[in-house]
């Protein structure tokens, strides 16, 4: 594989709950072995179809906030014709609509180009599926 294109896949455990998740020190962390110092774009791709991919302030509250537009959206009840899995399962299928499931950001001097409050997260409403996988890679 050429040095321009890096590309790993993180493993996240989310639990059976809704979750928001920080995954920008994952991303540091790879950029510091995949970026080199160059410039170049981080791709976070999230290859399910319950989740998505947020560039969200967390620690504050906008994550709990976030979850709770979430439920206002996308109700957890009987209106959703998918209905495999637990009761309202078929908005997790229509969330990725709402929080894609990927995000591309600029990476300057190998460094996550990210506003002073920005994080990327992984926004999970699915609570049955415990696991899910996060694909990064870096074009440089």
């Amino acid at each position: 594989m050429s040095d321009a294109f890096t590309t790993r896949m993180l493993n996240v455990a989310t639990g059976s709950r809704e979750r928001v998740v920080d995954l920008t020190a994952d991303c540091e962390e790879f950029l510091r072995e995949a970026a080199g110092g160059r410039d170049g774009l981080l791709n976070i791709f999230v290859p399910h179809a319950t989740a998505g991919i947020a560039v969200i302030e967390t620690g504050a509250g906008s994550d709990d906030d976030l979850l709770a537009a979430l439920h206002t959206l996308l109700p957890a009840d009987d209106r959703w014709q998918h209905r495999h899995g637990s009761a309202g399962h078929g908005r997790d299928h229509v969330l990725p609509a709402i929080v894609p499931p990927h995000a591309t950001l600029p990476v300057i001097g190998g460094q996550l180009e990210l506003g002073t409050w920005q994080s990327v997260c992984l926004v999970d409403t699915n609570k049955d599926n415990a696991n899910r996988q996060v694909r990064l890679s870096f074009l440089g």
